[in-house]
């Protein structure tokens, strides 16, 4: 695992790197992002329906193909909606 990997494990994307306490928060659901760029991270999915959770995710990135401005495509496991699988990078 690289320096940039280790950084982002156990994380919630969209919070700040610098955030004190980046870890999940007591009464909130997440997904776990599995593989690319965002691999190790929680997506917070508290407020989602689930047609919302069938749809999967967007999620901007720099880390990505595409980089700054650029989203890595996440999409909820068939059998468990509890991580999201990455399907490639969009511009």
């Amino acid at each position: 695992m690289n320096g940039d990997e280790q950084l982002l494990r156990g994380r919630i994307y969209g919070h700040d790197h610098d955030d004190p306490d980046p870890g999940p928060r007591p009464g909130r659901s997440y997904a776990a992002l599995v593989g690319g760029p965002l691999d190790g991270l929680l997506l917070d999915v508290t407020d989602w329906t689930p047609e919302q959770i069938a749809e999967g995710a967007a999620l901007s990135t720099e880390l990505g193909a595409f980089g700054p401005g650029g989203r890595a495509l996440y999409d909820p496991r068939p059998t468990d909606r509890n991580h999201f699988d990455w399907s490639g990078d969009s511009p």
